[in-house]
């Protein structure tokens, strides 16, 4: 049996935890947290839904939508079946993508009013789905009025102190540009990511008191549900140090005690684009969760030739630092090319993918459009296009002319063209997504990684107390037969357990499991289909 395998099958549990997780303190109360069994589902407002024709996508169009992503009903299938919605930056800005903000507490007018964000939420909660708003504290527009008092009014300015200022530009950055921009007056401020976004300066106090504002106003005031927190790693940086220096983390567990203070149902999720190795410093204690990009990775990996064995030690290793839900899975999300144009157009692999996505651990999301294979490339606007409703002009997006041009396929790849075919990428993801939510090993049981003798077969538990379901995937685009998976260890109590094809179909056979509790040569399907993922459920007679 390969080390890898022997290792996990050893993995230690999570670490202390400073507080419990949501999902275990709704278990604690007798009900399940949305994230046991939830997906997340990301939406760009100016590009999902135009309700009045100028060409934008806004919260009126969103609220017209709500019931493709959830109708409210779980017994109804037609619906996508997300319980979360991350909206990407809707407040003030000059850019189209909103992540240089002018206003911290109002919706950008472009996408509607406080009151339209209000009605989104009431409306959304009716259907049981939760609204986290993007916050960026990393950096604010350079046309801010914090920004522009400090810039004009160098010696009498509040917010002065509130940027990072220098006398000299210093040396180039690791690109080859430069972090410090010069400005009239012949000094220079600090904008890592653009002189239009210039740094906050999180050492002084001011500016964690007003964010803690920022996120009263959208918690209580807004009745927003959390807040996806944009480049944290980026929160404090030093002479040498561009992310992840040790004062971010003291920043961030300030900021997530405050929160949980006002808030303790919050959901606060940050984007900390890095190894799993560097992921770790930000757990136990800062904020609820963080985006898996190593798990996103090795998904893609996986379904490209890598094989089982890096997919499995990446989520191996976030499931022994952390509960499932404080980590968020996903294949791709606004800054990174789309799946289906990563995948050249493999709607085998694009199905094997997602998949995997949803009956591993953590809490997945879904980057809009995803589900019907939407396609996208840099730069970022051809990544974020509208969304693909309907055949037709601006493919059901808007009556006007959309703000950014549709994909060329727009056409045949949209909404309404998959709703009629049962075998569409869309409808493999509502059943997974229908699945995962209903089925509690997947939402949220252990992970226990079995050996499937074959590099090219991912094959795994999921176990939630006596409850188990086994994941068999044929990572290869050949046809394998007789596959059989076996446990390092004990992993169920002695007995016959029936079986019940629950994905990808089959007719797997009862599984017997001995005295010891180990899984041995057990042959769950006996021909796999190439790029195929099934899921079987097995209960104890």
């Amino acid at each position: 049996m390969s080390r890898w395998l022997r290792t996990l099958a050893t993995v230690l549990v999570a670490v202390p935890l400073g507080r419990a997780p949501l999902g275990a303190q709704a278990s604690a109360a007798g009900k399940r947290d949305w994230r046991d069994g939830g997906t997340c589902y990301e939406i760009f407002v100016r590009s999902f839904y135009d309700s009045d024709g100028d060409g934008v996508g806004d919260l009126r169009g969103l609220m017209q939508k709500l019931d493709y992503v959830n109708d409210g009903d779980p017994a109804t299938t037609t619906d996508l079946g997300a319980s979360c919605i991350w909206l990407m930056p809707i407040m003030p800005s000059p850019s189209y993508h909103g992540y240089d903000v002018t206003d911290y507490y109002h919706v950008n007018p472009s996408y509607g009013s406080n009151q339209d964000f209000k009605d989104l939420v009431a409306a959304a909660h009716r259907r049981g789905i939760k609204i986290l708003v993007d916050m960026v504290p990393n950096h604010t527009s350079g046309q801010h009025p914090w920004f522009l008092d400090a810039l004009l009014h160098p010696d009498t300015s509040p917010y002065r102190s509130w940027y990072r200022w220098a006398k000299t530009q210093g040396p180039p950055n690791e690109w080859g540009g430069y972090n410090w921009h010069r400005t009239a007056n012949g000094d220079y401020y600090y904008g890592f990511f653009s002189p239009s976004m210039p740094d906050l300066n999180w050492k002084t106090p001011a500016v964690m008191k007003e964010f803690n504002k920022i996120s009263d106003f959208w918690l209580k005031d807004m009745g927003a549900d959390g807040f996806r927190e944009d480049a944290v790693r980026h929160l404090v940086e030093d002479s040498t140090h561009t992310a992840n220096v040790p004062a971010t983390h003291d920043v961030l567990r300030e900021y997530e005690a405050h929160i949980r203070q006002v808030a303790p149902d919050a959901f606060t999720i940050g984007e900390v684009f890095d190894s799993t190795d560097v992921l770790k410093s930000y757990y136990p204690d800062q904020l609820d969760a963080y985006f898996a990009f190593q798990v996103a990775n090795a998904i893609l990996g996986a379904v490209t030739g890598e094989g089982s064995a890096h997919l499995m030690s990446s989520v191996m290793d976030l499931q022994g630092i952390a509960p499932d839900d404080r980590w968020a899975p996903f294949l791709r999300n606004h800054d990174q090319s789309r799946t289906m144009t990563w995948l050249k157009g493999d709607v085998a692999r694009a199905k094997l993918a997602a998949s995997l996505l949803f009956t591993l651990p953590g809490v997945p999301f879904v980057y809009y459009g995803e589900e019907i294979g939407m396609t996208g490339d840099k730069p970022d606007p051809r990544i974020r296009t509208p969304m693909q409703w309907r055949p037709g002009k601006a493919a059901g997006f808007t009556t006007g002319m959309p703000w950014e041009p549709l994909q060329d396929d727009s056409m045949t790849v949209n909404v309404q063209v998959m709703d009629q075919d049962p075998g569409s990428l869309l409808n493999h993801y509502r059943r997974l997504i229908h699945l995962r939510a209903s089925n509690e090993p997947l939402g949220s049981g252990e992970l226990v990684p079995l050996d499937a003798g074959n590099g090219q077969v991912a094959a795994y538990l999921r176990k939630s107390g006596s409850q188990v379901a086994l994941v068999v995937a044929n990572l290869s685009d050949a046809v394998l037969r007789d596959v059989a998976v076996s446990s390092a260890g004990a992993v169920l109590p002695r007995g016959r357990y029936g079986s019940t094809a629950l994905l990808g179909g089959g007719a797997p056979p009862p599984l017997n499991v001995g005295r010891d509790g180990r899984i041995r040569g057990y042959v769950p399907i006996a021909s796999l289909a190439p790029l195929r993922a099934y899921v079987i459920g097995l209960s104890a007679g």
